[in-house]
């Protein structure tokens, strides 16, 4: 459903969130696998390079422009997958170009009572959680940390997605 054409290793944006379980239906039927959105903690923990973090404030750089497409440099449009620089566990683009929605559902307080280890949010909510930042965000969206919320059935040509397998 992507907005942008023409690029093959482009993320896809565009879908929302039921589009993307209903892909994910399909995914996992046809491969035999498990694949699903990541919880809003495993994203930011993979994000911050894991257990081989060295503790940047963006995924992989204290220098936004070496890890992501964002406002400064991204021409207002996605770009190609791996073209920056990958994090500490050598995943791309965790930082900019696309907005990623996780399994959780937004409540900005939920991590002042929610359990320490795992968390997910998994009370339905009018709004699911993205993270990352995208090709529209200045470098106080794709910090690590940032979080934002993304409205359930809209669709949106800075927010895509990134699966789990287990």
């Amino acid at each position: 459903p992507s907005y942008f054409k023409g690029c093959d290793n482009c993320p896809v944006e565009e879908a929302t969130p039921d589009e993307v379980d209903e892909f994910l239906k399909k995914l996992n039927a046809i491969t035999g696998k498990h694949y699903r959105l990541p919880a809003e903690a495993e994203w930011e923990y993979a994000a911050l390079g894991g257990n081989k973090s060295k503790g940047y404030r963006y995924p992989g750089s204290d220098n936004l422009e070496e890890v992501a497409w964002m406002k400064d440099n991204a021409a207002e449009k996605t770009h190609a997958v791996g073209l920056k620089k990958p994090n500490e566990l050598g995943l791309y683009d965790m930082a900019g170009n696309v907005w990623e929605l996780c399994a959780d559902w937004w409540n900005p307080g939920y991590y002042k009572v929610s359990p320490a280890d795992n968390p997910v949010n998994s009370k339905k909510a009018i709004f699911r959680v993205a993270r990352g930042g995208s090709w529209r965000s200045g470098e106080e969206r794709c910090y690590s940390k940032a979080r934002n919320r993304n409205v359930y059935d809209h669709h949106k040509q800075n927010c895509g997605f990134r699966l789990v397998m287990e």
